[in-house]
């Protein structure tokens, strides 16, 4: 299982990927950079200017190794991965029940539970840790806002009016998101959440760590036999991970909005680590790319208790323990999915 805690970054452009007997190589400008042997990695991420011999991409799906293509600024663009595994009969129970309008809202319900009840936390805990250098009476209004969204959720019946407390719930959260800011406010100053492309430096780093996740979530949902295309609040549409979308949302605060908030407050990146382009759009440097990337495998290395199983566990695994009590909620030896809640 700790083979899912590994993904391997290739940011460097112009770099060059190739098969070696059971080992995967980086070649740049001729030298050889790495060696790892493939049963070390569970992903490969390749950034902007990467290339993959056919050799190798055999190998990888040969191995349940995905490999993931992404533009320097982090958009997704392809992925390349193995003949699917799964059991047909979960997949076929995960399509049964996305398709049942009861059952959508019950899983709705839970994942949004787990996203509101983590952003909550993410908020009392800046209230905690930094009580003296944040608007406390703004965030403990925003706090108590979601909890009266966490106890509405209940009453809905609907998946378009979980959707718009889900909105709201959003709207709110970021509305306060830039008094979690206690450093580098000249340059890391948060106004509201855009992307495609982000407008500042914010934004861009939470785009880039959310790609990150999506990344990992659905390799999670891969390997327990999901399909990550088949949702529950995130519905079918082309080219969409709905079900990895789905089980991103209680991670989110949890996992990625932590991780930029401690990117900024501890100064591991800096202004100067970003350039704004004639569109508007906001790129990080290569420097600060690859900082996001180790802070982020880093995070995953941390170990906490899971809220639910009671065993503790590296941060990098829930992703995959979240796949597996789901999977087990649809083959009904739990009576409904628990989500991630941080306490």
């Amino acid at each position: 299982m700790k083979k899912h805690l590994n993904t391997l970054f290739v940011t460097t452009q112009g770099a060059y990927l190739f098969k070696e007997g059971e080992t995967i190589v980086v070649k740049v400008e001729g030298e050889v950079r790495l060696r790892l042997p493939v049963h070390t990695i569970a992903g490969i991420v390749c950034f902007g200017n990467v290339l993959c011999s056919p050799f190798l991409l055999g190998f990888c799906a040969e191995n349940n190794v995905a490999v993931s293509f992404l533009n320097e600024r982090g958009r997704f663009l392809a992925r390349v991965q193995g003949p699917v595994s799964g059991n047909v009969l979960l997949r076929r129970e995960q399509y049964r029940k996305a398709d049942d309008q009861g059952v959508a809202v019950e899983v709705a319900k839970s994942v949004l539970t787990g996203k509101l009840a983590n952003c909550r936390t993410v908020l009392q805990r800046a209230l905690r840790d930094h009580g003296e250098k944040v608007n406390g009476d703004a965030i403990k209004q925003v706090s108590s806002r979601l909890s009266y969204y966490l106890e509405n959720l209940e009453k809905e019946s609907q998946l378009d009016a979980l959707r718009g407390i889900e909105g709201d719930a959003a709207h709110m959260y970021f509305s306060v998101f830039n008094e979690l800011i206690t450093a580098q406010k000249e340059n890391f100053l948060f106004e509201e959440r855009n992307r495609r492309p982000p407008l500042d430096n914010v934004n861009s780093l939470l785009s880039f760590v959310y790609t990150l996740l999506s990344h990992d979530v659905r390799s999670a949902l891969e390997s327990v036999g999901l399909d990550p295309a088949v949702g529950f609040l995130h519905r079918d549409r082309p080219g969409r991970p709905g079900l990895a979308l789905d089980m991103m949302e209680e991670f989110r605060p949890f996992f990625a909005d932590r991780l930029v908030l401690s990117l900024i407050n501890l100064k591991k990146v800096q202004g100067k680590g970003f350039t704004k382009t004639e569109s508007g759009a906001v790129l990080m440097s290569d420097e600060t790319r690859k900082e996001v990337l180790v802070s982020y495998q880093n995070r995953k290395q941390e170990e906490i208790v899971h809220p639910f199983i009671g065993e503790k566990v590296h941060v990098g695994m829930l992703f995959f323990i979240q796949a597996l009590l789901f999977s087990r909620f649809l083959r009904g030896e739990l009576d409904a999915y628990p989500p991630f809640i941080w306490r």
